[in-house]
């Protein structure tokens, strides 16, 4: 007999306690039902079921074959749904949220070679500079871009580093000078980023070791291409993630400062929310980022 079949079976007589509501249920004559327990209890030796004319029950032995039953076959049949999930077609719709400053430039180009490999798959992209709160609103993924993440219950998957530098155009820097060490900053007018965890600070690793100067200007805001553009009109200096500023720097709109005194380094994180089985949809776009996104990365070109 086949051994998970009668495993099956004596699961099935357990949870309805009656041989004849489990043959009924399994499509299986009651003689069928009792061959395959009495060639289980053969097999191990024991008896598992104590049954008389008017009604049946588990012996010890029997209580804890079930328990370890239930679980083995809960558990195949949890490998069985993953390997689908695996083979399945990514379908139905994808929410996505991103930085505007990552998501137009790089996501937007990408998308519809990622589209055109899933046609049952439709995408929802939205941008937005501030942590979301992927369970509350639904999202499926999460890009972010940060020097880590606060701990949470989201699954967190790492795919390459973001350097941050100092910029400025060539305008301001005619204007106000070049600063040639940190210190120099509390004198320039900076762009204050308010969505960073220390907006009135900026850190760096340099020669010197650690430093942390305090900053300050007259233009804030709370997104990467707003600040990027405030920069190119010589509004002050940014502070900004390489992939934001690469295209700028390549057409000389703005100039790179203190490339001695790195700022602290960023990732490129994907989050989606946690789950026992990723469903294809997203581990498909996930896949499909990592493959784009794997270092080295277009903008290491500029760094």
């Amino acid at each position: 007999m086949d051994r998970l079949e009668t495993l099956r079976v004596f699961r099935k007589v357990a949870d309805r306690q009656s041989f004849s509501a489990a043959a009924r249920e399994l499509g299986l004559s009651n003689a069928g039902v009792s061959k395959h327990i009495a060639r289980l209890e053969a097999d191990l030796g024991a008896r598992l079921i104590d049954r008389t004319t008017r009604r049946m029950s588990l012996t010890e032995a029997g209580r804890a074959y079930f328990d370890r039953c239930v679980r083995i076959l809960d558990d195949l049949a949890e490998a069985d749904q993953a390997v689908g999930r695996l083979t399945a077609a990514p379908r139905g719709l994808l929410r996505v949220t991103a930085p505007a400053s990552f998501g137009v430039p790089y996501l937007s180009r990408l998308l519809p070679e990622f589209m055109a490999r899933h046609p049952e798959l439709s995408v929802d992209l939205s941008f937005n500079d501030r942590f979301v709160d992927l369970v509350e609103e639904g999202i499926d993924l999460a890009v972010r871009i940060r020097t880590d993440l606060p701990d949470s219950q989201l699954v967190v998957r790492r795919l390459a580093p973001v350097e941050r530098i100092l910029c400025a155009s060539p305008s301001y820097l005619a204007r106000r000078g070049e600063p040639r060490h940190p210190r120099e900053l509390g004198a320039h007018d900076c762009i204050v980023y308010t969505l960073s965890t220390t907006p009135g600070e900026w850190r760096f690793q340099g020669p010197d070791g650690q430093t942390a100067v305090p900053i300050n200007g007259r233009f804030r805001c709370n997104n990467g291409q707003a600040m990027l553009a405030a920069a190119e009109a010589g509004i002050g200096i940014a502070n900004s993630p390489i992939f934001s500023v690469a295209a700028a720097l390549r057409a000389g709109r703005v100039r790179r400062l203190l490339p001695d005194w790195q700022p602290p380094p960023h990732a490129l994180y994907l989050v989606y929310p946690p789950g026992r089985h990723l469903s294809p949809k997203v581990r498909a776009f996930a896949d499909f980022l990592a493959e784009r996104f794997t270092p080295p990365v277009e903008w290491d070109a500029v760094s």
